[in-house]
């Protein structure tokens, strides 16, 4: 019609990056965060409490990384006269690194492909 604006919609690809193994998800951005939220707090509670997840789909989500590696990511120590607590391994630091070395070229990807949509 006459009187209607022109509708431009501006077209971009998307996507996230997942690195799994033959017995289901390995890791992914929100186990990533989760990782290094441990690494931050010190804690699987203070880590799972600041992002809105409750403590035991944390535990849940490490158990499941875990596992699937030869050395576990994360090292729990029980609570006593110091407290309990949560620390990552000299494993879970690199993965967190490759996964964040991929995610970047992934994101630089999308932005290249995106820029060279012609929809």
């Amino acid at each position: 019609m006459a009187n209607e604006p022109d509708r431009i919609n501006n077209f971009y690809v998307k996507g996230g990056i997942w690195i799994d193994s033959e017995s289901g998800p390995f890791l992914g951005a929100g186990r990533v965060e989760l990782l290094k939220r441990i690494q931050e707090h010190g804690s699987i509670t203070k880590a799972a409490k600041s992002m809105g997840m409750a403590y035991r789909q944390a535990w849940h989500l490490i158990e499941s990384m875990n596992v699937k590696v030869a050395n576990p990511l994360v090292k729990t120590s029980s609570g006593g006269k110091g407290g309990g607590g949560a620390t990552l391994t000299a494993e879970a630091v690199k993965m967190i690194a490759q996964f964040e070395k991929l995610e970047a070229a992934f994101i630089a990807f999308m932005k290249t492909q995106s820029e060279d949509l012609s929809i």
